[in-house]
């Protein structure tokens, strides 16, 4: 069986040379066990962080280990009671064609009440990302402006849809023309800002949101949302959940300082990983199921092909080749 190590910890903008196929032999389960044969991976920006030594809120990647990320996986064989060949599981699991595993932290997932990849986004902790990075910390009120960064990614589309569930103005960030088209047409934004032609990312978000922005979803950090902090109205929130646009610098980025923008207006601006509401998330998917299955939200994917294409999927994310979640079909 084959597996994807970390080679080497990525100076910049990772390389194909970061990561090893290493062939492994095929162990036999025994009881308490069963085999698992992958069939989709996720890979998400923040795999990035993983790959850097230092304190983080997850363990970093070790050096010639399999690299981990949520997948979805058939079991083939199986002495481990609750699971059966055939089942679907749902986790965080190696990056390997097959692995054996105890069931720690995976749950059981139906393939014929949703695509199996949507587990991965909008029924997964991708949609569980937008749910409560929006709702709990941006705290949207109806006919209040949304403004959300890297809106045509996974984590991002699916904000701006629940923004307008929730009744708002949404104003989505993104970095082509074909994506700006995308967000208007398909997720039903209001507005959207092309951050490349766009020239002042300032100017353009007074232009865009007439009324000033009450809530900023940031997935990028960097210049554009130095842009928003110029527009803020009083009393609004920032949900920062990713800084796409600095995990590959090799330096720290200077930029203009946030603390007065924070006082003027009296705006929250706060941090968060989805781990900090786990045990809320079974009353949000559910609620992400319904909206899915009454069309109120749409889930767009870009699915690579093959096992051995997932570290250049990963690259990928970098220049902004994806279109909602990323995910590799095995």
């Amino acid at each position: 069986m084959k597996t994807i190590q970390l080679n080497s910890r990525p100076v910049g903008v990772p390389k194909l040379s970061d990561f090893k196929f290493v062939t492994e032999q095929q162990v036999q389960i025994t009881d308490g066990e069963m085999l698992l044969k992958a069939t989709h991976i996720s890979v998400d920006p923040y795999l990035r962080g993983r790959m850097m030594e230092g304190k983080s809120y997850i363990e970093p990647f070790e050096l010639n280990k399999a690299i981990t990320s949520g997948m979805i996986a058939e079991v083939t064989e199986s002495k481990l009671a609750g699971f059966s060949k055939g089942d679907f599981v749902s986790g965080m699991l190696e990056w390997k064609e097959v692995q054996v595993s105890k069931g720690e932290g995976l749950v059981k997932i139906d393939a014929k009440k949703a695509p199996l990849s949507s587990y991965l986004g909008v029924l997964g902790m991708t949609g569980l990302t937008a749910y409560f990075g929006l709702l709990e910390i941006g705290k949207p009120k109806a006919g209040e402006t949304v403004v959300v960064s890297g809106a045509a990614g996974a984590v991002g589309s699916i904000v701006g849809q629940i923004a307008k569930i929730m009744g708002c103005r949404v104003v989505g960030i993104a970095g082509s023309d074909e994506k700006v088209e995308q967000l208007v047409s398909e997720f039903g934004f209001d507005a959207a800002i092309n951050y490349n032609t766009a020239g002042s990312m300032a100017e353009a978000i007074a232009e865009a949101c007439p009324d000033g922005v009450d809530v900023y979803f940031d997935n990028v950090g960097g210049e554009i949302s130095d842009g928003v902090m110029m527009n803020l109205n009083r009393f609004a929130r920032i949900s920062v959940c990713g800084a796409i646009s600095m995990y590959n610098a090799t330096s720290v980025p200077m930029g203009p300082r946030v603390q007065p923008f924070l006082i003027k207006n009296s705006v929250l601006m706060q941090g968060f990983i989805i781990f900090n509401y786990v045990e809320r998330w079974g009353e949000a998917t559910p609620q992400l199921a319904k909206w899915l299955q009454e069309g109120k939200l749409k889930s767009t994917e870009t699915i690579v092909e093959g096992f051995e294409n997932t570290p250049q999927a990963f690259i990928d994310l970098f220049e902004g080749k994806n279109k909602g979640k990323m995910i590799v079909e095995v």
